[in-house]
């Protein structure tokens, strides 16, 4: 198996994950409701499984050694703008949250937003997945040797072992904060 395996498979469960997002915008938009509950699990999964279980080890890794190498100028300007869309889909992200924790004290207003920003990643994933997958994954395993696409993928099975372990780290680290709860959710 070769680096760029894991990756295209992951992009599997994010798809799957978008489709979700995209039938629960649908009902959010219908009844004019945000169900806050689904948004934090939305988040949540973006957040550790999209953007760092899966960009983590394209930047911190596949990305890292392709600066080493000497691209083409398409390649070097692909892996730019995927950098720019890794940023904007964040950002996107804290939007949403910021939009439900306006809604979640009454703001109606909020609903469309929160919808609106849901369709906008829905819609955003599969161009970005496919910038990836088509033009650069497959392109960009040229540059290496075998050594060092087997020493890339060890290193991204030695970052995924530890993402579960920085996960549960930070939650105790809330809690020793000063964190409280109250209602299942953390303050």
């Amino acid at each position: 198996m070769k680096p760029i395996g894991p990756l295209m498979w992951e992009h599997g469960l994010i798809e799957k994950m978008l489709q979700v997002v995209v039938k629960e915008a649908g009902e959010m938009e219908k009844t004019r409701r945000v169900e806050p509950a689904f948004i934090d699990t939305a988040v949540d999964f973006i957040h550790v499984y999209t953007d760092r279980t899966h960009h983590g080890p394209e930047e911190a890794i596949l990305f890292r050694e392709l600066v080493k190498k000497k691209l083409t100028p398409e390649h070097a300007r692909i892996m730019d703008e995927l950098i720019e869309e890794h940023i904007y889909a964040r950002k996107t992200v804290g939007k949403i949250v910021a939009a439900k924790e306006r809604y979640v004290p009454g703001n109606q207003e909020a609903v469309l937003e929160v919808v609106a920003l849901l369709k906008e990643l829905a819609s955003f994933y599969p161009r970005h997945i496919a910038k990836e997958e088509k033009p650069f994954f497959h392109e960009c395993q040229r540059y290496f040797s075998d050594a060092e696409l087997y020493q890339m993928l060890r290193e991204f099975w030695d970052f995924d072992r530890k993402m579960i372990h920085e996960k549960y780290e930070r939650l105790v680290e809330s809690f020793i904060g000063g964190k409280v709860f109250q209602a299942g959710r953390a303050l």
